[in-house]
């Protein structure tokens, strides 16, 4: 049987980042034109109004809003279908990471380049800039990068020695009420990358970001986390960690963690068993459990509630991918694409615009073999395998 790659998306289509032409939401999955013609893909992700895929051979293809060239085209033009964004010395693409309104680029030989807004020095170049709509080489990062996070207004990245070093000062004014009168450490008001410290005694891995907090995955599968606990996203007692802190395994089973991904205020780690655990904001459902779905802080978590505490989202064991938007979620789990979350854009893809509080199937998509998912903020996208008769029947 011959088959073939089509790329599907839903969800907020203001800015035309569903790549479908067009600039209107839709609530179940649609054809993306990636204009590539069923090339496969390395990967996939988005931001605030901008999604990004990452050809097989590094390329680099980007759609939706560029108000702040945050799709580095060289113009701050919206683009309604994917288009390659050509970037210099033919650098290839190994990981895009997106924030609300700018993109960190990390190339195959380990330099990160950014584009887009430059507002609280999201992008780790000079502060004279304020945005840029070509992608800018951070020269500051001078070793080799092996993974980078892109947050609302900060952004993150692990060097091949297993150092992380963060940018931005979008946590600086939290940081400032929270730890008064108590200076605010470097790497949280730095408009350059600058060395995330208490971390110096493990080697680091994978970093993700969310609208104020940041997660670090050790080699040795531990996690740390830091910044906003407002929504009790780091398990801890107190409103606001200035560095990094480590979670407890004890609340993963004592399992080590394989993979780890964060929405604006949520956290979801995979352990090496396959267990899936969920953890912070839960209003929309975002968790993916049942259980309170008030915004309660962490001391209401530690003297009863189990909203804000890690805990196994069952039907998600043995996932082989999970992404995560900023509060909704997809994941692939056997040969379906689950989606969960909030869903006020259609971006669950269940033709409702009603939240989903516990991981479900996508319809549209049950006879399709998911490859790849990838989320923005508010939509979501999926690569899959079809045969030619369900591609004639889509």
């Amino acid at each position: 049987m011959i088959r073939k790659f089509c790329g599907f998306s839903q969800g907020a289509n203001s800015f035309g980042q569903l790549g479908q032409g067009h600039a209107e939401d839709q609530a179940e999955p649609q054809c993306m034109d990636d204009g590539q013609h069923s090339r496969k893909l390395r990967a996939i992700t988005g931001g605030g109004g901008h999604s990004v895929l990452i050809t097989e051979s590094g390329e680099l293809l980007v759609c939706g809003q560029n108000h702040k060239g945050q799709l580095g085209l060289g113009h701050i033009l919206d683009i309604m279908t994917f288009q390659l964004c050509p970037l210099p010395g033919n650098m290839t693409v190994q990981q895009v990471s997106c924030g609300w309104d700018f993109t960190i680029i990390l190339t195959d030989d380990g330099r990160v380049l950014a584009c887009g807004s430059n507002a609280f020095g999201q992008l780790g170049v000079s502060p004279q800039i304020k945005h840029t709509a070509e992608p800018l080489l951070i020269k500051s990062l001078s070793e080799s990068v092996i993974s980078v996070a892109a947050g609302l207004r900060h952004a993150l990245a692990v060097t091949g020695s297993g150092v992380v070093y963060q940018w931005g000062t979008g946590l600086s004014a939290q940081a400032k009420r929270a730890l008064n009168p108590q200076p605010v450490p470097a790497h949280l008001n730095s408009q350059e990358p600058c060395l995330v410290l208490g971390l110096e005694q493990v080697t680091s891995q994978r970093v993700a970001a969310g609208s104020g907090h940041s997660v670090c995955l050790t080699e040795t599968g531990d996690v740390f986390l830091w910044g906003s606990n407002k929504h009790g996203q780091l398990c801890s007692k107190h409103s606001f960690l200035p560095f990094p802190s480590a979670l407890d395994r004890s609340l993963l089973n004592g399992e080590r963690v394989s993979a780890v991904c964060s929405g604006w205020t949520h956290v979801i780690a995979q352990t090496e068993s396959g267990k899936v655990y969920t953890w912070g904001r839960a209003n929309y459902g975002q968790l993916g459990r049942k259980g309170p779905t008030d915004d309660v802080t962490i001391r209401d978590a530690l003297s009863g509630s189990e909203t804000n505490l890690p805990a196994e989202v069952k039907t998600l064991h043995g996932a082989t991918q999970i992404a995560c938007g900023s509060e909704h979620n997809l994941a692939i789990v056997g040969n379906q694409v689950l989606s969960w979350g909030w869903n006020e854009h259609g971006m669950c893809g269940d033709g409702s615009f009603c939240d989903i509080t516990q991981p479900q199937p996508i319809p549209v998509l049950r006879d399709a073999r998911p490859v790849l998912i990838g989320s923005g903020a508010g939509h979501s996208m999926a690569l899959c395998s079809l045969s030619e008769s369900e591609e004639s029947g889509s």
